[in-house]
């Protein structure tokens, strides 16, 4: 190896592993203002609708990223999402205050999530398996104990009250959806770049049997990343409750997959060790920029799918070749 091989190939994984997803979300922030019609994709309050809808998702996808980092999937948000939105709105209608209904409501998602990871580590099944089967086992139960009956939250939680303002309010022209999402990822992503915690996650997601060997507690990081996911579902739920005055039994459908497609093009590996919060958050972007650039287009809504699955196909392409190209450097 010469004296300059590694500094190179630092400089290779820094100018793609890492610069690719921002510069994918330029690209794509262009391109649309570009082709949409009197580019209305820049007009503010288009820009403020996708700030105030892309968080329902991307809190979900800042877990289902660390998860993932891991070397774990979790389908079952699409359903935990909705149960903790139905548990949110039956403790207001026993009277609890807002807050300390989110305050319940929070531990109930890790306690989810603890249930799913508990059962990939104890039985030793692929997480895609398990997650699969508590999906439908919570969404089943949903269906049941809700009559998929809409309950109107107006009444617990109105619009001009301080719990709604909080979560759902605007500083400025920013909405505060936008405010939390950007906060949670801050945090999650110091954990997971500058805390021990992190290296584990990392570690783990690499290889189990080397982190075991290194003295990783392999079990106890993918049970509490699960945890960690389950509590952002839980938040995703009240804070979408909240927006929406209503509890809906469809609150959540296909997030799974969508959440999944989100991370992926951020430049999360699907093998686990690989990736990074800026990349997970602005994959959500990404996402969301392409389905509404789309829809300004007057692409029909069905058709749109076609085209995210074309970008999460092109994106796994480049991480691939980015991360083998690494390697053999």
């Amino acid at each position: 190896m010469s004296r300059f091989s590694l500094p190179k190939s630092t400089w290779q994984q820094l100018n793609w592993g890492t610069l690719s997803t921002p510069l994918a979300f330029l690209i794509a922030f262009f391109l649309f203002w570009l082709l949409s019609p009197e580019h209305r994709f820049t007009d503010p309050r288009n820009l403020a609708a996708i700030a105030k809808l892309t968080p329902d998702l991307g809190i979900v996808a800042l877990g289902v990223g660390i998860l993932m980092i891991a070397g774990e999937f979790d389908l079952s948000v699409a359903s935990i999402l909705p149960l903790s939105s139905y548990v949110f709105a039956q403790l207001l209608i026993a009277g609890l205050n807002p807050f300390l209904a989110f305050l319940v409501v929070i531990p109930f998602g890790a306690f989810l999530g603890l249930i799913n990871g508990v059962l990939v580590v104890r039985t030793g099944l692929p997480s895609f398996i398990i997650t699969l089967s508590t999906y439908m086992f919570w969404r089943g139960f949903l269906y049941v104990v809700s009559g998929l009956m809409p309950i109107s939250l107006l009444r617990y939680i109105p619009k001009d009250s301080v719990f709604a303002q909080v979560f759902t309010g605007q500083v400025g022209p920013v909405p505060n959806q936008f405010l939390w999402y950007i906060a949670l990822a801050v945090v999650l992503g110091i954990v997971l770049h500058l805390s021990k915690f992190g290296n584990w996650i990392y570690s783990t997601g690499a290889n189990v049997d080397a982190a075991r060997a290194m003295g990783v507690k392999v079990n106890m990081t993918k049970i509490t990343c699960f945890m960690i996911l389950g509590s952002l579902c839980a938040f995703a739920a009240m804070m979408q409750a909240t927006r929406l005055g209503s509890f809906a039994a469809t609150q959540g459908i296909g997030f799974e997959l969508k959440a999944i497609a989100a991370v992926v093009v951020g430049g999360v590996s699907l093998r686990g060790g690989v990736g990074n919060m800026l990349g997970i958050a602005l994959g959500v972007f990404i996402i969301q920029i392409i389905d509404n650039g789309l829809i300004l287009m007057q692409v029909p809504v069905f058709g749109i799918n076609t085209f995210i699955g074309i970008a999460v196909i092109l994106f796994v392409i480049l991480n691939n070749l980015t991360n083998r190209e690494f390697v053999t450097e």
